[in-house]
């Protein structure tokens, strides 16, 4: 399935993935389309077979701090929204860690990884926390001799250990602030911002996280899982392209291959957030190369000659933006001249003889002409393999395209196609809407 791996209509973004058994579950807050508030009161959790992931299944809503129908809330104390859990297993049980917004957080337990999750606890402590308490965007770890260690925090790094014996109760002493550096000593684009996720891999402890500067997702790595945790490198950068606002998610290795998991937007805001995958690379060393952000999800490549659709664009220059009109339809909308639209990668095969192809484009007309040229690999340097005419209505439109074999970035260059001295009065004119695109031999 490709990028966003979810149906198109779910919105999860924050996502932690876990393997437990046979099935990569995620775990993440759950974003509403055309919402102006991050995330809403549920969690809602979703699964794939490892060996099928391109088939996911909906396990519903798992945790609620706030009653729906005959459905009473799980947290009797607060009914706000819930951010970025995040679940682990230990001893048979599944925990889920849950913050929520003004709240102290919420611990629940499940013998199953989908939940549904009861209600045990929320943090207890008699000690100093940090964070007062309410362990932001909390990531949890259990380590090889049992100790299960917390970490949390808004622009402060701060870690504390959990008490196996009950999975809610921190240990006095545990305490530590920054594990990560949080100070004005590193720069900003290393600087802790939030959303730990930790992970031990091939003895050494990671922590996923967001920082200051950018929509990345940041990696520090240490021998202890008291840290502290140095700075490595970013494993992806979701760019300037995508409306701002931080990356938030993990890395997960599902049957050898690794992954990492994050989000995007949607809707031309902050919210809105979909879930997306990349394929990553955990060298002997122990780094992990930066990714691009790509249109691929669990696929090696794209294949042309089926209907692509729109919004499952990697690349949005110039304003545009994906949209949800409805649960049926999204659509790559304010496009206007000098945008650019691409997606990574399709695979035109190799054994083709033939002199050419043609292209079809299914748009909503804007009322004005334009010319869409189509390039690969570069947005700017790249081949011009043709140009389409998109007309004033809606409609699907057609241009023979040169011949083209292997596999590519392709990219949509779009140009008012007006000159002279009335150019400058189609400057920022809406265009048209992209629905879907296909190639054909």
């Amino acid at each position: 399935m490709p990028n966003p791996i979810l149906p198109l209509w779910e919105y999860i973004p924050d996502g932690e993935p876990r393997v437990f058994g046979d099935r990569v579950y995620l775990y993440g807050s759950h974003d509403r389309a055309a919402s102006d508030v991050f995330c809403d009161f549920k969690l809602k959790v979703w699964s794939a077979s490892v060996d099928d992931l391109n088939n996911w299944t909906c396990h519903g809503d798992s945790f609620k701090p706030r009653s729906s129908g005959d459905r009473k809330p799980d947290t009797p104390w607060t009914d706000h929204e819930l951010f970025a859990p995040d679940v682990i297993e230990k001893d048979g049980k599944y925990y889920l860690y849950a913050y929520i917004v003004g709240s102290k957080g919420a611990v629940g337990v499940s013998d199953r990884p989908e939940g549904p999750f009861e209600l045990l606890s929320n943090y207890k402590y008699d000690t100093k926390v940090g964070d007062d308490g309410i362990f932001n965007d909390a990531g949890v770890l259990v380590d090889d001799d049992g100790k299960v260690y917390i970490y949390y925090g808004f622009t402060e790094s701060n870690m504390n250990e959990l008490d196996p014996a009950n999975m809610y109760e921190i240990k006095a002493g545990s305490y530590k602030r920054p594990v990560i550096d949080d100070t004005e000593n590193v720069p900003q684009e290393q600087r802790f911002f939030e959303a730990s996720s930790p992970r031990k891999i091939n003895g050494k402890y990671y922590m996923i996280y967001s920082p200051c500067v950018g929509s990345r997702l940041a990696y520090a790595t240490s021998d202890s899982p008291r840290g502290p945790f140095i700075y490595r490198g970013y494993i992806i950068d979701n760019g300037v392209d995508y409306p701002g606002g931080n990356n938030h998610g993990s890395v997960c290795c599902i049957k050898g291959q690794w992954y990492v998991f994050y989000h995007r937007m949607t809707n031309s805001t902050i919210m809105s957030r979909r879930a997306c995958v990349e394929k990553i690379e955990i060298l002997p060393d122990g780094t992990i190369p930066t990714v691009e952000m790509t249109s691929l999800g669990f696929e090696d490549s794209l294949d042309p000659y089926k209907l692509t659709p729109a919004e499952i664009a990697c690349v949005l220059k110039g304003g545009c933006f994906v949209t949800e009109k409805d649960i049926f339809t999204r659509t790559v909308t304010d496009i206007t001249d000098s945008c650019i639209i691409g997606y990574k990668y399709f695979d035109f095969g190799e054994d083709f003889t033939n002199d050419g192809m043609t292209m079809a484009m299914k748009i909503k007309g804007g009322g004005a002409k334009c010319r869409v040229r189509v390039l690969l690999d570069d947005p700017e340097n790249g081949e011009e393999i043709g140009s389409i005419q998109i007309g004033t209505s809606d409609g699907v439109y057609t241009a023979k395209t040169a011949k083209v074999i292997g596999r590519h970035a392709l990219y949509f260059v779009v140009e008012h196609g007006v000159e002279g001295w009335t150019a400058q009065y189609f400057e920022g004119r809406r265009l048209f809407e992209l629905e879907e695109f296909v190639f054909m031999k």
